[in-house]
C-alpha cells in the first residue's frame, strides 16, 4: 500500500522561461528558490511547504496552447490569504481572470492562465 504524506511539487512545462518567471514572480508573487543545474533551463518556487517547478520545454506535449479560463481543465491551486486583494492585484496588473466566489467546492476561486496557458487556481475559504 502507498501511504502519501503530501504533494512535494508540481512541475509545469513552459516554452519561454523568462516569460513564465515574470508571471510567477511578478504576478503570482511566488518566491524563487535555488535549483540544481540539470543541464536545461528551469526555475523552482517555494509555495508554503510545497514547490512549483518550471521546465523550459517548447516541444512538450503537456502544453495547453490556449489561455482559455476553464475550471474543468487540469490545474493546480494555491491558497491565498485575501480574495479581494488578489482580485485587486490581478486587475491592477491587467491579468485576465475568472472568479467564482460561491463555488460548490466550499472555497472562493479565481482562475488565471500563465503565458503558456497553464491554469492556476487561487482560492480562499468562502
Amino acid at each position: 500500500m502507498i501511504e502519501a504524506e503530501n504533494i512535494h511539487h508540481v512541475s509545469l512545462s513552459v516554452t519561454n522561461l523568462a516569460n513564465a518567471k515574470a508571471f510567477y514572480s511578478n504576478i503570482i508573487c511566488l518566491k524563487e528558490i535555488e535549483r540544481p543545474d540539470f543541464g536545461f533551463k528551469g526555475a523552482w518556487y517555494q509555495v508554503g511547504n510545497q514547490q512549483l517547478h518550471l521546465i523550459e520545454y517548447p516541444s512538450s506535449s503537456s502544453l495547453r496552447n490556449t489561455s482559455e479560463l476553464d475550471s474543468k481543465v487540469g490545474h493546480f491551486a494555491i491558497r491565498v490569504k485575501d480574495y479581494d486583494e488578489c482580485v485587486k492585484w490581478l486587475s491592477k496588473k491587467e491579468v485576465e481572470f475568472y472568479e467564482n466566489r460561491t463555488s460548490r467546492s466550499g472555497f472562493a476561486q479565481i482562475f488565471v492562465a500563465d503565458p503558456d496557458g497553464n491554469l492556476v487556481e487561487l482560492n480562499t475559504e468562502q
